[in-house]
């Protein structure tokens, strides 16, 4: 198995934030390398427990040895967007500590050549984090239409040439199916203006086939407010997104459950319920600048922090 590097990002803020405490009941919804679960274990030791997610077998392989002498962790490998099925099947009515989200693709996965991320490398078009489902980045480049390839590019990759793009797609694919990582990222260059920028062409359409493939967006959201459910008086969200999009969701998913009212206007008495989140931040934390040296990529990442405040 090739090495499983993963730079756990914020590791210190996003934990600090869950105000570990031990006897309590923790979730980590993205092992990862086990960064941010394994400070939340040295927190939370010997009586309180963590109960980690991930779906990609080489993480959990990696995460499982680091941790291997932490006997109060289960690791699940399912999906969190499964969280409430997988802690009914536990036995854990509520997450009586604290859940932390760290939305981003790990190193080893954006660069694992067969995992066909990466438009630099030559791989097949993949781009699942589960390598189990059946639908992939070669389904979206050969299968969608002009107008929702256009749909994507624009809402996830907020591509400004993506009619272009879409349309160059569909004329190569009239020939031969395209079906790496390399030829879909020269039909981008070829049909993009030359234009004065550090970020290469390719980035915002790999991006938004990455989320359309993984449905993540959607998984954010849903998951947000299943987890509301699961989550104890004084309980804590920590949420880490890497990129603008994710942030929005989890901005809006927050301010939407810490406002007090949501009547019309002309509703003389609010016939509300009392909110459920205190909003613990309300400007995003940002990686420190040492933080960003040392890994490039966390300079996206953006903290935002919520307590349960319903009985």
């Amino acid at each position: 198995m090739n090495e499983f590097k993963h730079y756990t990002v914020m590791k210190k803020e996003a934990v600090d934030a869950l105000n570990c405490q031990n006897g309590l009941i923790y979730v980590d919804c993205t092992l990862g390398g086990g960064g941010h679960s394994e400070l939340i274990l040295q927190n939370i030791s010997p009586d309180g427990k963590l109960i980690a997610f991930d779906i990609d077998q080489d993480a959990i392989d990696a995460a499982s040895e680091r941790l291997k002498d932490y006997k109060n962790l289960t690791i699940v490998k399912d999906s969190y967007t499964n969280i409430k099925s997988v802690l009914k099947n536990l036995g854990i009515e509520k997450i009586t500590g604290g859940i932390l989200f760290d939305l981003g693709a790990s190193y080893h996965q954006l660069t694992k050549q067969e995992r066909g991320f990466s438009f630099s490398k030559e791989a097949p078009l993949d781009m699942r984090f589960n390598k189990d489902s059946d639908f992939s980045a070669y389904d979206v480049v050969n299968k969608y239409s002009e107008n929702d390839l256009v749909k994507i590019f624009s809402e996830y990759g907020e591509e400004r040439f993506s009619k272009r793009i879409a349309k160059a797609i569909i004329e190569h694919r009239k020939h031969k199916p395209i079906k790496t990582t390399t030829e879909l990222s020269d039909i981008i260059i070829e049909a993009t203006p030359r234009v004065k920028t550090s970020i290469h062409p390719a980035t915002r359409v790999f991006q938004a086939i990455r989320i359309e493939v993984n449905h993540e967006l959607q998984n954010v959201k849903n998951t947000l407010n299943d987890v509301l459910d699961l989550l104890e008086f004084g309980a804590i969200i920590s949420v880490i997104s890497f990129h603008s999009l994710e942030d929005r969701v989890v901005k809006q998913v927050f301010k939407y459950h810490s406002t007090r009212c949501h009547c019309e206007k002309n509703q003389m008495i609010c016939t509300c319920p009392p909110p459920i989140l205190e909003l613990i931040n309300k400007k995003p934390i940002m990686a420190s600048e040492q933080e960003i040296r040392e890994n490039p990529p966390s300079r996206s990442a953006k903290l935002r922090i919520a307590k349960c405040i319903r009985r």
